[in-house]
This record gives C-alpha cells, sequence and structure tokens, in this order.
C-alpha cells in the first residue's frame, strides 16, 4: 500500500525571510490590540490583527547564511513537512474535504429561520455600507496611539463550546460542559444552522462572530457544520484547528466516503447513530487540543530518550518480511511517540499521528482490562475513504510474557534490595513479587503501548509478532533499560536544566523534521489556570508569525508583554521557537534567552528528536 504525501493545492501566502542561525537583539515593540469586528466571512476583508513588526536591518541579522522559506529542501522524513505557504487551512484544507462535498438539494426553512436570515442579511448589509469607510481611518488612528500591550489576557477560562450539525440542522454532537441540560441547545442549534446558510445562499461562508471577548467560529464540512464558543482570546486560526481536528476525529470513525453516501440518499439522516459508542475518542480529541501544544504547531511530540536506547527499541520493532500491509508500527509511552517505523519512502502526517495516540489514550481503550485490542479507524489524511486496523498491546510488565520465571537483564547501575540472612527465603519471594508488581504499575502508570497500523494483515500474524517483539525486548533487557529512564527523570527535562535567567518556558519546533519539544510546566505554570493563559499567549504567537487569521503579512519576529510574563516567538528556516520568560527581562534578555535556548536544543537535538527511524 502506497502514500502520497497529501500537498494542499493553495500556496496563497508564501512569506520569504532571512534565516539567522543566532538572533542579534532587534528594536521590538509590541503590537497593536486585536480589532474585534463583529462577522468575518470569507467575502469580506480579513479582520485587522497584529501589526507587522520591523524586521532588523541586514547588517544587524545577516550575520550567517541566509535562505528564503520558500525554497526549503523537502527530502523524504518521517513526517509530512509542513511549509508556511500551507499555514493557512482557510484553503488549504478544503482540498481535504474537497472529496466529500456533496450538492445538497434546496430545503424548506422554517417560519422563524426565514425572518432571521432576512433580518440578518438587511443588517450585513447596512453595516458594511456604513462602517466601510471609517475601517481605515480608526485603524490608522489606532496604531498611532497604542505602543505597547498586544494582548489582554483572561481573568477566567471558561470551557470552550463545541457544536456539531447537519445541513438540515440535525445535532451530531454537542460539548457544553455544565450546560449539557440546558433545553435552549435546540434553538442555538437551528440559529447557528439560519446563519450559516444565510451565508452559503450568498455564495460566501462564514468564519466567525466577535462579541466582545467571546468569539463564535464556523467551520463548514458539507454536510456537517462544525461550531466553537470560546472566551479564551485566542485567535480564529487556534479555535478553527480545533474545529478541523474534530472534524478528522469524526472522519476517523465515519469515512467520508460513508458520509458522502449517507447524506446524498438522506438528507435528514440522524448521524448520531453511527456514532454512539465513540463519543469518547470525541470528546478525548476536545481535550486535548486544547492544551497540546504538539497539535497547535502540526508536529510529533517524541519522547527524551537516550538515542541508542531508541535505536535498540527500532531494531527490535522492524517487522519481518511475512508480514503483509504493514503501514506503521509506533511505540508510544507518556503520550509521546517513542519510535516509528514506516514503509521506505512514505511519510506519515501529524494529523494523523495525533489520531493514532488520541485513540490510544481515549479512556476506553487506555483503562481496558484486555492485554490487546484491535481496533478499526479511519486515517484522514493517508485514505479518507477507507479503514485501516490498529493492534495495541499494552506493555504490562518488564519480563518475558512467555516465560515469566526468566529474568529480564538488570539495570545498569540500579539499586539491588538488601536481603536478611535469617529471612532469605522469604524476602527473596517478596522482592519477586514486589519487583513485579512494581514493573508493571510503573508501565502501566507511563501507558507504554506497542500499535501496529495495518491495512489487511492477518490479526493472529500480527499478534505473535508483537508478543515476540516485546519478548525479545525483555529478554534483551530493553524494557528494563527504559523503565530505568523513567524512574532517573531522563524522560523528561525542566527550564532548570538549561540554566538561562529570567526563561519560564518555552516551545522549540524543528522545521525539517516536524517535531516539536518543550519542557514540563512548572512553577509559576503549575496551575491550570496560568497553563491556559501562557498557552493562550503561544496561540497569538504562532498565529501572527504564520499571517493564519488572514494577515497582510508573515512575521519573522513577535513580542508580546502581559503583567504575568513576556512572551516572544521567533520563525527562520530551520525552526521556530516561542519563549516565556519575566516580565521584568529587558527585550535584550529575551533575546539572549532565546539563543540560549537554540544553542540548547541543538546540543540535545538526539535525545529530543526522533531522527533515522529504520524503515522496511
Amino acid at each position: 500500500m502506497s502514500h502520497t504525501p497529501l500537498t494542499p493545492g493553495s500556496m496563497s501566502r508564501k512569506a520569504s525571510f532571512a534565516a539567522p542561525s543566532r538572533l542579534i537583539p532587534p528594536s521590538l515593540r509590541p503590537s497593536p490590540s486585536l480589532s474585534n469586528l463583529h462577522i468575518h466571512s470569507y467575502a469580506t476583508g480579513p479582520p485587522s490583527e497584529v501589526e507587522t513588526l520591523p524586521v532588523p536591518g541586514g547588517d544587524t541579522v545577516l550575520d550567517s547564511s541566509a535562505s528564503s522559506i520558500i525554497n526549503m529542501d523537502l527530502t523524504e522524513g518521517i513526517l509530512v513537512q509542513e511549509t508556511d505557504s500551507t499555514v493557512d487551512p482557510l484553503e488549504a484544507l478544503e482540498e481535504v474535504a474537497a472529496a466529500n462535498q456533496i450538492e445538497q438539494p434546496p430545503m424548506e426553512a422554517s417560519q422563524s429561520a426565514q425572518i432571521l436570515k432576512e433580518h440578518l442579511k438587511r443588517s450585513i448589509s447596512t453595516r458594511g455600507a456604513q462602517d466601510e469607510p471609517q475601517a481605515s481611518t480608526s485603524q490608522s488612528q489606532q496604531t498611532a496611539e497604542i505602543n505597547e500591550l498586544a494582548f489582554n489576557t483572561a481573568s477566567r477560562y471558561a470551557p470552550r463550546e463545541y457544536f456539531v450539525l447537519t445541513n438540515a440542522g440535525k445535532p451530531v454532537f454537542v460539548s457544553r460542559p455544565g450546560r449539557e441540560d440546558n433545553d435552549n441547545t435546540a434553538s442555538i442549534i437551528g440559529v447557528m444552522q439560519a446563519l450559516i446558510s444565510v451565508f452559503i445562499d450568498e455564495g460566501d461562508k462564514i468564519r466567525c462572530i466577535n462579541a466582545g471577548r467571546t468569539r463564535i467560529t464556523f467551520l463548514v464540512r458539507s454536510p456537517l457544520y462544525y461550531v466553537c464558543v470560546s472566551s479564551w482570546g485566542e485567535p480564529e486560526s487556534t479555535t478553527r484547528a480545533h474545529l478541523e481536528y474534530l472534524h478528522l476525529q469524526i472522519l476517523s470513525i465515519v469515512t467520508g466516503a460513508q458520509l458522502k453516501k449517507i447524506f446524498e440518499r438522506r438528507t435528514n439522516f440522524d448521524l448520531r447513530r453511527l456514532l454512539s459508542g465513540a463519543e469518547s475518542f470525541v470528546i478525548s480529541m476536545l481535550s486535548r487540543v486544547g492544551t497540546d501544544l504538539a497539535m497547535t504547531t502540526s508536529s510529533l511530540c517524541c519522547l527524551k530518550l537516550d538515542p541508542s536506547l531508541r535505536k535498540r527499541i527500532a531494531d527490535t520493532l522492524i517487522p519481518t518480511s511475512k508480514i503483509k500491509d504493514i503501514l506503521y508500527i509506533i511505540l508510544i509511552a507518556n503520550d509521546r511517540v517513542l519510535t516509528l517505523i514506516r514503509p521506505r519512502k512514505h511519510s506519515i502526517h501529524p494529523a494523523d499521528l495525533h489520531i493514532i495516540l488520541n485513540t490510544v489514550n481515549t479512556p476506553s481503550v487506555y483503562n481496558n482490562p484486555a492485554p490487546t485490542q484491535w481496533i478499526p479507524f479511519c486515517l484522514p489524511k493517508f485514505n479518507p475513504a477507507g479503514f485501516v486496523n490498529a493492534f495495541i498491546s499494552f506493555l504490562r510488565s518488564d519480563e518475558p510474557p512467555t516465560n515469566p520465571s526468566r529474568a529480564a537483564s538488570p539495570v545498569p547501575n540500579a539499586p539491588q534490595p538488601i536481603v536478611s540472612t535469617s529471612d532469605s527465603d522469604q524476602a527473596s519471594n517478596s522482592s519477586k513479587s514486589s519487583q513485579k508488581t512494581s514493573s508493571s504499575s510503573f508501565l502501566n502508570e507511563h501507558g507504554v503501548a506497542l500499535v501496529c497500523i495495518s491495512g489487511n494483515a492477518d490479526v493472529d500474524t500480527i499478534r505473535t509478532w508483537s508478543e515476540t517483539a516485546i519478548e525479545k525486548m525483555a529478554v534483551e533487557g530493553t524494557l528494563s533499560s527504559l523503565m530505568h529512564s523513567f524512574r532517573t527523570g531522563q524522560t523528561e527535562y525542566s527550564v532548570g536544566d538549561l540554566g538561562i535567567p529570567g526563561l519560564r518556558h518555552f516551545v522549540y519546533k524543528s522545521r525539517g523534521q516536524v517535531q516539536t519539544t518543550y519542557p514540563i510546566f512548572e512553577e509559576p505554570y503549575d496551575k491550570t489556570t496560568d497553563r491556559q493563559r501562557l498557552i493562550t499567549l503561544y496561540q497569538v504567537i504562532h498565529d501572527a508569525i504564520h499571517a493564519k487569521s488572514g494577515q497582510e503579512a508573515a512575521l519573522k519576529l513577535q513580542y508580546i508583554r502581559t503583567e504575568h510574563e513576556s512572551v516572544m516567538g521567533w520563525i527562520t528556516q530551520p525552526f521556530e521557537l516561542y519563549v516565556a520568560v519575566s516580565p521584568m527581562l529587558p527585550k535584550s534578555g529575551v533575546v539572549g534567552a532565546a539563543n540560549a535556548v537554540t544553542r540548547w536544543v541543538k546540543k540535545e537535538e538526539s535525545r529530543l528528536f526522533l531522527r533515522d527511524a529504520p524503515v522496511f
């Protein structure tokens, strides 16, 4: 089975800029606050966003070789490469769902919905005629007055609300934490369907509605409509990406071909019947997408590990030639990829990887007592019209599964239990039982799972190979070495390990490898609200430097300061970097911290990223 990496056909914004290997402190100034327009659609002009910062002059920045982002070397890699020309999901992701677009027959709207449509049409046309001449004037005045503070953080982060409905107004999925039993949900869905229909009737698509700090974002993927209501202050592109992941998750349960066939026959079909029992996967995806920084940056976050141990594990998992139709073999730990084996000249899309991770870590799968599970689902970026099979085996012990009496190789430098002479036999039996229980609970705690994705491979053949591979890792002591890495904290790191004054957190993305790394969240981000505030700032910076919400141009450098922290985003050809520092740190200190982070990541690259994974 072959696969050609998906490349969006819309290349509307190609940002070209210098890519220095180190950053010289430029004169930074924050951008003005975001404009708060009422209704945005694709036909109207985009909302006014963050103002472009001046790029430092050539003499101060180009102290090393520079190249254009358009000329990136897109050679074969583990993941499908992302470039700046694909960062705008408004057009690029339309191609993914093009096969699912079906022409809907006209439907009779209710009298109330029709009145709403007519009223909204008049309101939009009147507002557009009155406000358009004043837009440029008010924006220029705002730009002249505001010199600092680009973002006002929210004092409270209420749970986002998500709605999925059909183009006939039938509810498919609703997530309203704390308001599940609200009787007006059906009325809200009816209003949403009417709003979307107004723009579709005019040959347009509604993007979002802003009401104070609340933004209502719409995504049309016929025959389904997606809506997100959020007051976090994140950019429109962030909530739109959430809806895209929600759409892909639903496609992983019901393929695009199935949706098209169903709604061609019955436009008012109740899709909840097909999703019954699979809601946990959708709920799990929504809980991940709001806080997973790898999903925000469209990349993969790997487990930090010694490269020699990673190679030993990968070599053990290379499938034999007897197994046919194998797509991917993935070892997962701590909800991160430890290694990935793939066919030669074949890359996997990050979105498909996140669907795999979400499937494995959904509570209904993760907490299942069965040692192995066989789950069919769709990988929309690989083939939106068909299913693949996932064989999931959670590693419960570091001892060989076929011969528990044969102990695994000892862990180097691991402490050994002290046994008294008088009670040696009893202590020996107790120690063995304790070690077995400890290893089992430890592997369960870190969610170590072997996942084999296949087309039409025989389940018994894959199960036999999986048991053999796990037994080999146990006999050779690979699993014990992995447990030792967990126990000694080698699989994660903190900002304190870098020793950079003022640094509080950072996110580093290797653009060539499409992989992300970041430290654990610790003080002052050990509380949920503080983490949500920082992640929202990262999302605002990410949106600005990529021009994802309709800005006139992409930014190479962006800086935001709040009363809690200062955040800077920096993009070059080889990497993207987002750093959070103390708000008391001067701008030159922020730039120095960014340079220090890049040097540290370069030194630790072999441990932080998955490189040179074996192929078959």
